[in-house]
């Protein structure tokens, strides 16, 4: 058919002669053009013998330049992506890499992050440098470990001695059946890993303390706290204020869920502003206690990974200062403006 034949000359004649791309593609939607007004009825008779010649038809000619408009967009569009990288320094290898540039196989990976305004080459440059640690691998966890390791951020560590069970798998969708009884750390690696390659999980595979907490989260950018009791949050977010990290952290039970950013570092209140005493014993029942539907922590932990993401890349407006409440049983958020209180008795004494 000389019609395809044409596509043929087109393009191969012009990459042997070395002409620009541009040059190249002008000349296949010509040709396209050719054949398109050599079957159009409204223009020539039917059977003409210039689209007898061509061969085909006005409709598949007609739908063929339709199909190739998203495939041609989608390279352009990659081709504006390297070529921003590179503006930002983020140029991707040749015979070797420069120090800190993106891979060809980064650079389509966070392609929709990179093409975002609030995000682009420089955002994600940030969050592939940023280290973040995640105290727990349960419910909360399990999403946004799995976020953050598909986002790029460099280095995530997660901090857990508990091990697999089969009543973990309704909701901690980082675990499978076959690592039941496994280091809930080394489970979440496993997963991470396998989603992104170019990502640094550091696994503890212990309990977290106040011996070892203001040390470890001294070598992080940012805490996400995914823990299921009051005492650990207290734990978390007395060491967080110690060493001047922002703590993100969300809490689940039943259908509700609820997540913040605690930060007294920058002015916002921490944990123990909004909560001074832990409830009494039987008013706040643990999700085995009282259950929680499964995709809740989904919801949540995701928003966890997001406020990270947000908070990484200076993107929007954080839930810095501020709580939201989602209740998915009657499919509502709230947000409530949050306060510091000056008597707090973690962060009473820092000063902004």
């Amino acid at each position: 058919m000389i019609g395809l034949a044409g596509f043929a000359a087109v393009i191969g004649g012009g990459l042997a002669l070395g002409m620009p791309r541009a040059l190249i593609w002008a000349g296949v939607v010509f040709w396209w053009l050719v054949l398109v007004i050599a079957h159009a009825p409204f223009l020539l008779p039917a059977g003409n013998a210039a689209a007898s010649l061509l061969g085909g038809d006005f409709a598949a000619w007609l739908a063929a330049g339709f199909l190739a408009v998203p495939v041609v967009g989608y390279r352009t569009l990659l081709g504006r992506l390297r070529s921003r990288a590179a503006a930002s320094g983020h140029s991707a290898p040749a015979a070797v890499a420069k120090p800190g540039a993106f891979s060809e196989a980064e650079l389509e990976r966070y392609a929709r992050h990179i093409v975002l305004r609030e995000v682009g080459g420089p955002g994600q440059r940030r969050l592939r440098e940023a280290k973040v640690l995640v105290v727990g691998a349960g419910g909360l966890g399990s999403p946004a470990l799995l976020y953050l390791a598909a986002a790029g951020v460099g280095t995530v560590g997660v901090i857990d001695d508990d091990t697999v069970s089969v009543s973990n798998l309704q909701r901690q969708i980082v675990h499978t059946d076959d690592r039941i009884g496994m280091p809930k750390v080394f489970s979440a690696e496993i997963a991470m890993k396998a989603l992104n390659p170019h990502v640094t999980v550091r696994p503890y595979n212990r309990r977290l303390t106040g011996e070892i907490a203001q040390e470890l989260f001294a070598g992080y950018d940012l805490i996400l706290d995914g823990s299921d009791n009051f005492a650990t949050r207290y734990m978390v977010n007395a060491a967080a204020v110690a060493a001047g990290k922002p703590l993100i952290a969300a809490a689940i039970a039943q259908w509700e869920g609820q997540i913040s950013l605690y930060d007294p570092a920058r002015g916002a209140p921490c944990f123990a502003c909004v909560f001074p005493e832990a409830p009494a014993e039987g008013l706040a029942p643990s999700c085995a206690e009282a259950g929680v539907v499964g995709a809740l922590p989904g919801v949540v932990g995701a928003m966890m990974a997001a406020e990270a993401i947000k908070e990484i890349t200076g993107a929007g407006e954080s839930l810095r200062g501020r709580m939201l409440i989602y209740d998915a049983l009657h499919a509502e958020n709230r947000v409530v403006r949050l306060k510091r209180r000056a008597d707090c008795a973690v962060c009473g004494g820092i000063h902004a």
